[in-house]
């Protein structure tokens, strides 16, 4: 015979067992759109975390965008190489850690890339064809040893003038990692977190795939077949491709991935999907496996790392370097 008490244990545990509840949000940021697609039992719980991580995603845009006058980031490409200037505990941790992947990647990655991006077109455009004397101008700006951090008085200080600091390399993986942390302070334990597909995060598992979240790597020579696919389990993927944006001028196509050593775009890879446990690492690292190439890549990447690596357009060119 069932006490009241027992009745009240076997409707909490059917409650328990009960279906779970799916729930997609999509949101324009960095001029970008973000996705989440959440599973959990309540649906006002997992529409209210949705929305903490979108909160938490346009508050990192405010801090680092480069079009929002009022951003810290846009506060230090205006000042630093007039004067030291004090920044924010979590602005200071990000550029001391775009500095340190700028020396880890020798200079592949380099935070400092923006006047490059800009004479070359990507900075708002899809590109245009500079001239020699304007790539050299905009490489006298460039250089990562040129940022002067000082983590007493938490400021930054360029050496020399018109530098600036461009986010487009690793801002999505920070943002993508913070929301990842806002889903979880808010309870949720399954979740894929993408920021216009090219850094995904993928949390738990979802209901019907023990593996993880599945997703697709694409074929750089015909983008609607597949060279790959992943399976996400709090593990983040992130690919770079010279197919995202590029133009072609002279007979040449010249891609977004910039050399910030040479000032050109970088040449001889097609795409770099990299899985780590942060969408932050694999945001940044996608640039320097495919800019530096796949012998620099194997002697340089972490054992945690998986990165893939299709060297033309060809699905006889894409493997794994494990």
């Amino acid at each position: 015979m069932l006490t009241a008490a027992g009745l009240m244990f076997c409707f909490l545990a059917s409650a328990a067992s009960g279906p779970l509840v799916r729930f997609e949000l999509s949101d324009e940021v960095m001029g970008s759109t973000f996705s989440l697609v959440l599973y959990g039992k309540d649906r006002a719980q997992l529409q209210s975390a949705a929305r903490a991580a979108f909160d938490e995603a346009h508050r990192i845009d405010a801090l680092i965008s480069n079009y929002q006058p009022a951003s810290e980031w846009g506060e230090v490409n205006r000042s630093a190489g007039l004067r030291a200037v004090h920044v924010s505990t979590e602005l200071f941790n990000l550029l001391s850690a775009s500095v340190r992947y700028s020396r880890e990647s020798e200079g592949a990655f380099d935070i400092t890339v923006g006047p490059l991006m800009k004479v070359w077109g990507f900075y708002k455009g899809e590109g245009m064809l500079p001239r020699s004397a304007e790539v050299a101008k905009a490489l006298e700006s460039v250089g990562y040893k040129h940022v002067r951090l000082d983590a007493t008085a938490r400021t930054v200080h360029f050496d020399r003038s018109n530098m600036e600091l461009d986010p487009g390399g690793i801002g999505k993986g920070y943002a993508v990692d913070r929301m990842v942390d806002a889903l979880k302070r808010n309870g949720v334990s399954m979740a894929l977190v993408s920021a216009s597909g090219s850094s995904i995060y993928g949390m738990g598992a979802p209901p019907d795939e023990p593996r993880g979240w599945r997703v697709t790597i694409r074929l750089p020579g015909d983008l609607h077949r597949t060279a790959a696919e992943v399976f996400l389990k709090d593990m983040s993927l992130s690919t770079s491709g010279s197919y995202e944006k590029f133009f072609r001028a002279d007979g040449r196509t010249y891609s977004h991935i910039m050399d910030p050593r040479t000032g050109y775009p970088a040449q001889g890879v097609t795409s770099v999907s990299v899985v780590t446990p942060r969408t932050i690492d694999s945001e940044v690292w996608a640039k320097p496996y495919f800019i530096n190439g796949r012998a620099w890549t194997v002697a340089n990447k972490p054992k945690d790392f998986r990165v893939f690596f299709c060297e033309d357009s060809s699905d006889q060119s894409c493997t794994w370097i494990q």
